[in-house]
C-alpha cells in the first residue's frame, strides 16, 4: 500500500519549549522522523504540518513537502486529527493510509513504520504503536490523601490489587507515539457505527503492534531529551566502532 507520512510539528510546548527542532544526537530532534519516513518502503510521500517557520525550513531543507499549519490548528485546543486532514487535503491525497507521525519522537525500532502499515492491511481501520508499562502498572497505581498522607488503592479495596512483584503483573500496555496508521475511511470520518469523540478518527476496528521496552522515545520533558540524546550518541558510536569508513549525513 502506497502510504503518506504526515509528520506533526506544533511549535507550542508547556513541558518543553522548542523540543521539535531542539538537537538530539546532533541534530534537530524532527530530523530524525524524517528520516524513518523517507526510509519506509510503503511511504511514498512525506510531509510535514507545522507552525514551526523554522521546522518547515528544515523539512524543505531534507527534500520533503510541507504544509504550513494555520494557528487554529497549532492551538493548546486543537486535535491531532483536525491538522492531519489539513495536511492531506492541502496537497489533495487520494492514496492509501496516511500515517501520523510525531516530530518529537527521534527513537524508533527499525521497521516500525512498515510493520504498522502492513498490520493495517489485515483490515483494521487504524493501527497505533504499544509499549509495556512495566513498573508503572495501572494495579500499581494509588491514591494519597491531601492531609493524612494515607495511602489507598486507586480503584478497588486492596491496596496493588495484592500483586507485590513485577512478574506477576498481567499485561498491560500504552499507546507510545511511535507510529499511528489510519485508513482514508477513517480519518475522514466516513466509517458508521463509530462512537463520536476525539479518537473517532481511529475508526471501528482499531489494531495494535507492540514494540519492546524502551525502543520508543516521546520527548516532551528535558529528562526525555537527555535520554534520547545518549541512546542515539551510544548507537553512532557503535555503528561507527563497526563501520569505520561510513560518514554521516548531516542535515538541517
Amino acid at each position: 500500500m502506497s502510504a503518506l507520512a504526515v509528520i506533526l510539528a506544533r511549535a507550542g510546548s508547556k513541558g518543553l519549549p522548542g523540543k521539535n527542532i531542539s538537537p538530539v544526537g546532533g541534530r534537530p530532534c524532527i530530523a530524525w522522523t524524517i528520516d524513518e519516513a523517507r526510509t519506509s518502503e510503503r511511504v511514498s510521500r512525506v510531509l510535514v504540518s507545522s507552525d514551526d517557520q523554522r521546522a518547515l525550513e528544515i523539512a524543505r531543507s531534507m527534500g520533503v513537502d510541507v504544509a504550513d499549519r494555520p494557528g487554529e490548528l497549532a492551538s493548546d485546543n486543537a486535535t491531532v486529527d483536525d491538522a492531519v486532514r489539513h495536511a492531506a487535503e492541502s496537497i489533495k491525497w487520494t492514496g492509501g493510509p496516511v500515517v501520523i507521525l510525531y516530530a518529537n519522537v527521534p527513537v524508533r525500532p527499525a521497521g516500525l513504520i512498515d510493520n504498522a502499515i502492513d498490520r493495517l492491511g489485515e483490515g483494521f481501520d487504524s493501527v497505533q504503536s504499544y509499549a509495556p508499562v512495566g513498573k508503572h502498572h495501572p494495579w500499581w497505581t494509588a491514591r494519597i490523601d491531601d492531609v493524612s498522607g494515607e495511602v489507598r488503592p486507586w480503584e478497588g479495596d486492596v491496596l496493588n490489587h495484592g500483586v507485590y512483584r513485577r512478574q506477576d503483573l498481567p499485561i498491560a500496555n500504552v499507546p507510545d507515539g511511535g507510529v499511528l496508521v489510519v485508513t482514508p475511511d477513517a480519518l475522514f470520518k466516513r466509517i458508521g457505527g463509530v462512537a463520536p469523540g476525539p479518537h473517532a478518527f481511529l475508526g471501528a476496528k482499531r489494531g495494535g503492534i507492540v514494540t519492546g521496552e524502551g525502543e520508543v522515545i516521546d520527548i516532551d520533558t528535558r529528562v526525555d531529551q537527555i535520554v534520547a540524546d545518549a541512546l542515539i550518541r551510544e548507537r553512532q558510536g557503535h555503528h561507527d566502532h563497526h563501520n569505520p569508513t561510513r560518514s554521516w549525513r548531516r542535515t538541517g
